[in-house]
């Protein structure tokens, strides 16, 4: 199975995720990693928001100087479980006058302490709120979950959560990472089925822990191939194996989704530049290579 024709046509781009660093040594730790980064050129970078709004200052702090140093777009995740809508509209206030042109729009997580999840409920009516509030301003990313939302009660009920986002107002969704190329495709397939006609870029994961994957994996519904977990877990405490072994199943997985049509990739960096680099590293020389045979061949 491959992509749906309706995700070919989109102009591919690029993009890598960090959060927010909480010390100045983790500060100075992603603006490494970002400067690292930013030498591939990508599209945009995007920034997470903790639950009920918990990094709110951070999150901008941590964009602006993206921005800053790098000259690169960078896009802020924005939540609405926990906040009012006065607090909603102050953060794209900010976000406006500060000229971001693109947002996350999440649902998020309920912070602990909280007893009510606030006004805005779901992701669509947060992306509703945003476009009410601000017009064409925002180009509003949305979460896609090809393994489907871990709350979601069937398949059936998450694609048609997913398509009231799109339809409230969203221009394109970044996907929960996954490893299964599969299920990918036919989410989109499904999708286009819905008459879903926007990009909806697969995020990947680095892999360079395997007992930090499974609990990422478990909190998110992420599904990890029995063959990779095996394979993991035989290399033990081996962090060097971990990391080429990891590195080498992420590329092809790129690989494989950018050669039947993707259009892009989403980078979950965990605020590390290694891995993501030399993924993209291989990427562009395996790039290079077919160039190469084709012209030989012609």
């Amino acid at each position: 199975m491959s992509v749906m024709d309706s995700q070919k046509k989109f102009t591919p781009r690029y993009s890598f995720e960090f959060f927010p660093p909480r010390t100045p040594e983790a500060v100075g730790k992603l603006q490494m990693t970002t400067e690292r980064l930013s030498k591939y050129r990508p599209d945009f970078f995007s920034v997470t928001y903790g639950a009920g709004g918990s990094t709110r200052t951070r999150t901008f702090e941590t964009v602006r100087d993206i921005t800053e140093k790098t000259g690169i777009e960078a896009a802020p995740h924005i939540s609405c479980i926990g906040q009012s809508l006065e607090e909603i509209r102050e953060v794209l206030e900010i976000y406006k006058s500060a000229g971001i042109k693109r947002i996350v729009a999440l649902r998020g997580d309920m912070p602990s302490g909280h007893a009510a999840y606030g006004p805005l409920r779901h992701a669509n009516e947060l992306v509703e709120f945003i476009r009410n509030e601000t017009g064409d301003h925002f180009h509003i990313e949305v979460a896609a979950y090809p393994e489907f939302h871990p709350q979601a009660p069937n398949p059936k009920k998450d694609l048609e959560n997913f398509k009231r986002k799109i339809d409230a107002g969203a221009n394109s969704a970044i996907t929960q990472y996954f490893y299964n190329s599969e299920a990918y495709y036919r989410f989109v397939d499904d999708c286009e089925k819905l008459g879903i006609d926007v990009p909806i870029v697969p995020g990947v994961m680095p892999i360079i822990n395997c007992s930090q994957l499974v609990r990422f994996s478990d909190a998110c519904g992420a599904e990890i191939p029995r063959w990779i977990l095996k394979r993991l877990q035989e290399f033990g405490d081996d962090r060097v194996s971990i990391r080429a072994f990891g590195i080498d199943v992420t590329t092809q997985l790129c690989a494989d989704l950018l050669g039947h049509g993707a259009p892009g990739i989403h980078m979950y960096t965990m605020n590390q530049s290694e891995a993501s680099e030399a993924i993209w590293d291989n990427l562009i020389l395996k790039k290079r290579k077919e160039v190469q045979k084709k012209v030989s061949v012609g």
